[in-house]
Parts: structure tokens; C-alpha cells; sequence
């Protein structure tokens, strides 16, 4: 006969999955699966440079072409930081091409370029913060869905960019702006722009993978109603994002100022979509509650390098948005399998 439990052997738990102690087994995949997919992200990199070195060596290899693709990289770099941020908390922002071209402008009209430098800075980071902080309190305090909050915006920056200029290229005069843009001006061989680029990329990986910010934003990416319900202050945590990413927005501003030498209407064409895509390929989950900033950058990085291989050897540009429109394919089914392996 079966002896009866003993108390202590009736009040202890019942062993389930659930109850077992967690020993960050399975952080271990996530942390595994990251550090794969950025390799890969190098190894296409390796081969996109191996491409160009084989297609066009005295060109593509050439010192200046590769300070060129770091320098086109970094102005869509900082985009793509901020986006990452706004990504990752299940939001999408559409309007940061738009926003980039009105803050140029605003930043280079004859009145502006009077303050100097430091007027064209300012402006160019007012103008970014102010556009998103007007997405912001539309998508945290007035309850629009962010793809049609930043729809809006982004019609409504191209409109005022354009009758600002009224279709004209608005020149730089400011001597020290145009400056930063020379080869004098570089540091051991650096772009100042790049340096740039850098520095908020770095700043961005800290916010994200080291301070409460980083992890509300991804709690309220993951699950926003459990995110409240743990104290966390989503609709001010959204504000905060959109106005990160605006003040990205108004930092690249300034520097497509400093390396065209103007202000234009149709600055930024196309940045809201290289941003996503870079941040998609580089593994920021488009449902929200995960992103990297390091593979954002591999993801700039990636379509920069394609970008210039493309125009080197003349190739049409229809060829390359084809090319780009692969890779973000290819990276979502990556995405989706490896979701599929993480709940299996």
C-alpha cells in the first residue's frame, strides 16, 4: 500500500516549467541568435566590400570613396537610431525625411545664416524636436495611430519646406558650417560627421541596453498595458521617444547641411524607408519589444555600401530598390522564423 504524503511533502510545490528556477537559459538564444545575426550582418558587409574591390579596386577601395560611404552612412545613421527607439516601442515613424528637409531649410534661410553657426544649429535642432514633439502629443495624448500621426506630419513638413524655399536651393554662407565638410577639418582621417555619427550611436546603445529609458521603452514595446500596469507612464514614454527621434532628425539635419552646402525641399527623400529597413534588417523587431542599435548601424551600413557599388558601376537605380526590397524580405522571414524557433 502507498504510504500517505507526509505535511511537508503536501506543502511542497509541484515541480512545472514555470516553477523551475530561471538560469537565463533562455537568454542565452536570444543573446546567441543576436550575436549571429550581426555577424551575418558582417559577413554581407565582407562581401559587398569584396564586390566593390573586385568591380571597380581603384575607385571603390579608394580612400576618399570610403570616407564618402561612412560620410552618407552617418547622415542616415542618426536617423535610424532614433527610429530604432521608436521601432522598438511598437511605434513607426514616417515623417523623419520630411522633417530632416524642413529642418535644412528653416536652417538655411537668409535670416537664419545671419546668427552663424550656432543659429543654423539651433534652428536645425528646435525644428527637429518640434516636429516630433508635435508627433508625440498627437500619438500619446490624442490617441492617433503613429502611421497616420506621422503621415500627416510628413506631408505637412514637405508643404512648409517647400514654400519656404519655393522649389530654390537656399546656399550656406556661413564659412565655419561649410568648413566642417572639407578634408582639413577631418581627425586622423575622420570625417567630423562620421565622428558625429559615432558619438550618437553610442549615446543611443547606452540608452537603450543601460538606463530605465532603454527599458520602458522596450516594456512598453513588448506589452503596453502590463507596462502601465507595472507604474511605467506610456503615453509620456512615447512622447519622449518621438521627440528623440526628432532631435535625431535635427542633428542629421545639420549635417546633410554641412555636406551638401544647402538647404533643399527634397532633402531627406526616402530617409523614413532606408531607416526602417535598416533597422528591420538589423534585427528591431517591427512589432516592438526588441531592437539593437548595433544592428541598425550594420543595416545603414549594408545599404549604403550597396548604394555606392550601384553608382560606381553605373548600374540603374531601379536595379538597386530592387536589391533593397530583397534584403528586407529576406531579413522579415528571418525575423519570423527565428520568433518561431524562440516559441517553439
Amino acid at each position: 500500500m502507498t504510504q500517505p504524503a507526509s505535511p511537508a511533502q503536501q506543502d511542497a510545490p509541484i515541480p512545472t516549467a514555470k516553477s523551475r528556477p530561471d538560469t537565463g537559459g533562455w537568454r542565452r538564444p536570444l543573446g546567441l541568435r543576436a550575436d549571429v545575426r550581426n555577424l551575418s550582418l558582417l559577413g554581407v558587409l565582407a562581401v559587398l566590400v569584396v564586390v566593390g574591390g573586385i568591380t571597380k579596386p581603384d575607385e571603390f577601395l579608394a580612400t576618399s570613396n570610403l570616407q564618402l560611404v561612412l560620410t552618407q552612412a552617418s547622415i542616415i545613421g542618426v536617423v535610424t537610431v532614433g527610429m530604432t527607439f521608436v521601432i522598438t516601442s511598437g511605434g513607426i515613424d514616417l515623417s523623419v525625411g520630411a522633417i530632416v528637409a524642413l529642418a535644412s531649410v528653416w536652417a538655411t534661410t537668409v535670416a537664419t545664416q545671419e546668427y552663424g553657426f550656432a543659429g543654423i544649429l539651433f534652428t536645425a535642432v528646435i525644428v527637429g524636436l518640434s516636429c516630433g514633439f508635435v508627433n508625440g502629443l498627437l500619438i500619446a495624448y490624442g490617441g492617433m495611430v503613429p502611421f497616420i500621426a506621422t503621415l500627416a506630419m510628413l506631408a505637412a513638413a514637405r508643404g512648409l519646406a517647400l514654400q519656404i524655399t519655393g522649389g530654390k536651393t537656399q546656399m550656406v554662407t556661413v564659412n565655419p558650417v561649410l568648413d566642417l565638410g572639407i578634408k582639413d577639418a577631418y581627425i586622423l582621417g575622420i570625417p567630423p560627421l562620421v565622428l558625429v555619427f559615432a558619438a550618437v550611436t553610442v549615446i543611443g546603445w547606452l540608452l537603450l541596453n543601460r538606463t530605465t529609458f532603454g527599458r520602458r521603452t522596450v516594456a512598453v514595446g513588448g506589452n503596453a498595458e502590463a507596462a502601465r500596469l507595472a507604474g511605467i507612464d506610456v503615453r509620456r514614454q512615447r512622447l519622449h521617444l518621438y521627440l528623440f527621434s526628432g532631435l535625431c532628425c535635427g542633428i542629421a539635419a545639420f549635417m546633410l547641411i554641412v555636406l551638401a552646402g544647402s538647404g533643399q525641399n527634397t532633402n531627406g527623400n526616402l530617409y523614413e524607408l532606408d531607416a526602417i529597413a535598416a533597422a528591420i534588417i538589423g534585427g528591431t523587431l517591427l512589432s516592438g519589444g526588441r531592437g539593437t542599435i548595433v544592428g541598425s548601424v550594420l543595416g545603414v551600413l549594408v545599404f549604403t555600401t550597396i548604394t555606392n557599388i550601384f553608382a560606381l558601376n553605373n548600374l540603374e537605380s531601379a536595379v538597386q530598390q530592387i536589391a533593397k526590397g530583397a534584403i528586407i524580405v529576406a531579413a522579415v522571414l528571418v525575423q519570423h522564423r527565428t520568433l518561431r524557433g524562440g516559441e517553439a
